[in-house]
């Protein structure tokens, strides 16, 4: 689920946008262009990924919008056909942004970009179980 870089836009509810630029050779997203709806603004990023099945992918920024960005999904078996799924992302937004990043503001936007994230995936899991 979280390897299906195409679909993240389908249960991810801030991203606008998706475009796989390029696979690697088992046919998995290695490179895209993605559109976050930060509401202050569309923020677009390209990121390159690395795949480390089962366990974990990562992510990071080649450009964009954010001075730098690097984040991570990681996958523990608990046993008994449960999952522990930990995400983790590392945003430096830059002069710019960091302009627009203050109190409130910020706290919305990691509220959007890092609190929901398991939740949206939990839903996702269950929606297509």
């Amino acid at each position: 689920m979280i390897s299906e870089i195409a679909a993240i836009g389908e249960w991810q509810g801030t991203m606008d946008g998706v475009q796989v630029l390029e696979r690697d050779g088992d046919g998995r997203a290695a490179t895209a262009r993605i559109e976050i709806d930060a509401k202050i603004r569309v923020l677009k990023s390209t990121v390159r990924f690395a795949h480390e099945p089962p366990t974990r992918l990562s992510w990071r920024q080649q450009s964009g919008d954010f001075a730098s960005m690097e984040g991570s999904w990681t996958l523990e078996d608990l046993g008994g056909g449960r999952t522990r799924a930990t995400y983790a992302l590392d945003i430096d937004p830059g002069f710019g942004l960091g302009m627009f990043l203050r109190g409130d503001v910020e706290q919305k936007l990691r509220e959007r970009l890092v609190t929901r994230r398991p939740e949206e995936l939990r839903a996702r899991l269950a929606a297509t179980a």
